[in-house]
């Protein structure tokens, strides 16, 4: 279910607060955050934003095409290491 309309996008106020502050001094830093859940905003277009993923931090350079969709999307929190071959199978 998604959020509803009246209370607008979540973005956790200690990101935007980075953000903002990158934004202000012009630098191209990468912003670590363990905020997942936020949405991305306009303002966070072009800036590198370290997504943790419960292990380590998956830098996401943020384009105009992910605006409107979760950080955690873009950082995904399972690896996939392929399916059980045909001699594993066999093997007992």
């Amino acid at each position: 279910m998604s959020r509803s309309i009246k209370k607008g996008p979540y973005v956790d106020p200690k990101l935007m607060k980075k953000v903002a502050n990158i934004q202000a001094a012009g630098s191209r830093n990468v912003i670590r955050t363990w905020a997942r859940a936020s949405m991305i905003m306009p303002e966070m277009v072009g800036l590198t934003i370290a997504v943790h993923d419960g292990r380590r931090f998956i830098p996401v350079l943020i384009s105009e095409n992910m605006v409107g969709h979760r950080l955690g999307e873009f950082a995904p929190t399972r690896t996939f290491r392929g399916h059980v071959g045909r001699s594993d199978r066999t093997t007992k």
